[in-house]
């Protein structure tokens, strides 16, 4: 189960979500989505759609596969993680307390942008215990580009969202007045989720911060 007193509020997320959102990201969408009031109303249904898809399946990397199949992002809709070595570091002692580590338990963080094809789909933040992971599990992590989700699949783990967050409702910002041949602007990232995986028994081992960029749209609507 959680540790008794662990931060609901996660303090440490602020901070990293801040930063993160000074990077834009490399991605880029092969042709610009129009900004008329139906893609904006489309963007934001997709935005949605991917939000209600991410918090009904404990895989992040899976949902994210199946998403680039059916939004035609890349053939094939194989996702691998890009780790960003500059950006790990320590876990922040709020980190600790939510997996129930102790001040000398090994925590690994592992930044990485998710990536189908060409497309940077997320960024995330990933705060391990190797302890919880088979040697070959952690040997995987350390030396290769597969995401976490596709090497702990054998630990049959659960997921907790504890905070999804809509960054971009396009289809809502009041004052829109569609411009002829003008590209919806595009934020660099759409959604952002804070999670926890666990193990069958309730124990935690990875604390989760995604944040998801406006990559995930897809090709634009035909005009």
């Amino acid at each position: 189960m959680f540790p008794p007193g662990f931060p609901s509020g996660l303090p440490f997320l602020v901070p990293l979500m801040l930063a993160a959102c000074l990077m834009v990201p490399a991605h880029a969408l092969e042709a610009h989505w129009p900004d008329t009031a139906s893609a904006r109303q489309q963007a934001q249904e997709l935005v949605e759609a991917l939000n209600a898809d991410l918090l009904s399946h404990p895989s992040a990397t899976a949902t994210l596969e199946r998403w680039c199949a059916t939004r035609g992002i890349s053939d094939p809709s194989k996702v691998v993680a890009e780790r960003v070595y500059e950006r790990e570091g320590a876990a922040p002692p709020e980190v600790r307390a939510l997996l129930g580590a102790g001040p000398d338990t090994p925590v690994r963080h592992r930044r990485v942008r998710l990536v189908c094809g060409p497309t940077v789909l997320s960024e995330a933040d990933n705060f391990y215990l190797p302890e919880k992971l088979t040697p070959d599990m952690n040997q995987v992590l350390d030396t290769t580009d597969t995401p976490f989700g596709k090497v702990v699949r054998p630990l049959d783990f659960r997921r907790k969202t504890l905070d999804s967050t809509v960054l971009w409702m396009p289809a809502d910002e009041t004052g829109f007045k569609p411009t002829p041949g003008a590209a919806l602007p595009l934020p660099a990232f759409v959604l952002s989720h804070r999670a926890v995986l666990t193990l069958p028994d309730g124990t935690p081992f990875s604390a989760l911060i995604e944040r998801y960029t406006a990559g995930i749209l897809g090709p634009p609507p035909s005009r």
